[in-house]
């Protein structure tokens, strides 16, 4: 099996892309509103590669698949950083800390002194933290871009009107509801913003029984603050609740970001199943990749290369694949 169409050029299509066009496939991607942006979900992401985070509300699977996420990611150009991830909460919230660090692998314990050596601005207001050495991050807009350009280069074809040929990948998101009724939305809403007087090396979330934050730098003082997680399919709609909430969040991190000058508001719908963990499934006519959840650049890559597995190999996926027509 050679020729390969891709339904979706978001972070999934992009990444079943890379894998499969890196294994010899004749590789086309079709997505109606053309090259990656903002029309993808993927595009509103934190870009955070911390599956040890993740595994605090997530199953095992998650975490041990994300560890790989990282190399694969650096494997394709991307800037990975690795500087990994902090983890703090407000003085009423300390309990949260112990809960999380009970949750996760890998966790040291900072004081004041040890927080101060990696983040001195947040030194200032917090005199605990957790430390997770081994996560990283990227900029999901600029992996995006470059990943394209980048498969553009190797040969594989974009095109905006679909005339599949082949092997067919459904990887279209929520669009893909048509044929995966189990399939829901998860709204996120998040808020980009510069804040000249911070500065962070590093993913910080800040652990909150309501409305937990997670702040990631981006260069030139620009952060991104995430994100609302509401049971709604709504992709075009930010609701003030919710921005206050993040903006209340960031301020509780650092007074300094009441004077940040906010740059965009972000909104869109997240595919998930209802455990929230992906599917790769085999249908009568094509196979399907989705419900990346808020894992989309964490999973992606472990999708994609079972995906090629399955079709190139003919090696059934060790996890998260259905086979749903007779073979």
């Amino acid at each position: 099996m050679s020729d390969i169409t891709i339904l979706g050029g978001g972070v999934a299509g992009l990444a079943m892309a890379a894998e499969l066009s890196g294994r010899g496939a004749a590789v086309t991607v079709v997505d109606p509103a053309g090259p990656v942006g903002a029309h993808a979900c993927s595009w509103w992401a934190g870009g955070m590669l911390a599956p040890e985070c993740e595994g605090v509300l997530t199953e095992p699977e998650v975490v041990r698949q994300g560890r790989k996420a990282a190399e694969w990611w650096a494997g394709q150009g991307a800037e990975v950083v690795r500087n990994g991830t902090l983890v703090v909460a407000l003085g009423r919230d300390q309990r949260e800390l112990a809960s999380f660090a009970r949750r996760a692998e890998g966790v040291a314990s900072l004081d004041r002194d040890g927080l101060k050596a990696l983040e001195p601005h947040l030194a200032e207001h917090f005199d605990r933290a957790l430390f997770i050495e081994s996560e990283a991050h990227l900029d999901p807009r600029a992996s995006l871009t470059g990943l394209q350009a980048r498969l553009e280069g190797r040969g594989v074809r974009f095109v905006t009107e679909p005339s599949p040929s082949g092997q067919v990948i459904d990887c279209r998101g929520l669009a893909a509801r048509d044929a995966l009724p189990d399939l829901r939305g998860v709204k996120g809403e998040m808020l980009v913003v510069r804040c000249p007087d911070v500065t962070l090396s590093r993913p910080v979330r800040l652990l909150h029984p309501r409305f937990p934050l997670y702040i990631v730098p981006r260069p030139d003082h620009v952060f991104m603050l995430g994100a609302t997680q509401i049971e709604s399919g709504e992709r075009g709609r930010a609701s003030l609740r919710s921005v206050m909430e993040l903006m209340n969040a960031a301020y509780a991190l650092h007074p300094a970001f009441g004077e940040a000058e906010l740059l965009e508001i972000g909104v869109d719908a997240r595919p998930a199943f209802p455990d929230n963990q992906p599917r790769l499934r085999q249908g009568a006519d094509r196979l399907y990749a989705n419900g990346l959840f808020r894992h989309g650049f964490l999973l992606a890559p472990t999708l994609a290369r079972m995906a090629a597995d399955w079709l190139l190999d003919n090696r059934t996926p060790e996890v998260w694949f259905e086979d749903h027509c007779e073979r």
